[in-house]
């Protein structure tokens, strides 16, 4: 009997901690879906190239949080506020997740047609070059077998 209502103070316990989540208030500045959108999009791209190039950033001092805050004239409080007033709302927050993640794909396919039209010109001059060496050893070849047909046939007088 006593295991049961331990379990039963428990449980109410439980049930009465987890009903304290409130709504976070909007704030007043606000940063705007939009804004936020080019925020978070400048954001992961600074994250990714902080795990290509570390050192260098860290050996300069730079710190890119502060500088894409300051791009964007915003403050961290300001950020961390409507960044958490945006996760609470998940409808909205996916949308300018998805959002961010629609612009990086079509970033990445924009420049990975880049890289592809790149590689193409590349081995369309490497088969020039190479092309212009094997006819250039070719008409080395043909002149020097004229020339030496030449002096092997005998004089006629």
């Amino acid at each position: 009997m006593l295991k049961r209502i331990s379990i039963i103070l428990v449980l109410g316990i439980l049930i009465f901690a987890c009903d304290g989540i409130n709504k976070p208030i909007k704030p007043d500045n606000l940063i705007s879906k939009a804004q936020m959108t080019d925020l978070l999009y400048d954001l992961y791209l600074v994250n990714a190239s902080k795990g290509v190039n570390r050192s260098t950033l860290e050996k300069n001092y730079f710190d890119p949080e502060f500088y894409i805050l300051k791009k964007h004239n915003v403050d961290s409080t300001r950020f961390a506020e409507s960044n958490n007033y945006y996760a609470y709302e998940t409808e909205t927050y996916k949308a300018i997740v998805d959002e961010v993640k629609e612009r990086l794909e079509s970033e990445k396919q924009h420049f990975e047609d880049i890289r592809e039209i790149e590689a193409d010109s590349i081995k369309q001059l490497r088969d020039s070059i190479a092309m212009v060496k094997k006819t250039t050893k070719d008409s080395i070849r043909k002149t020097f077998d004229k020339t030496a047909l030449k002096k092997m046939k005998p004089n006629n007088p």
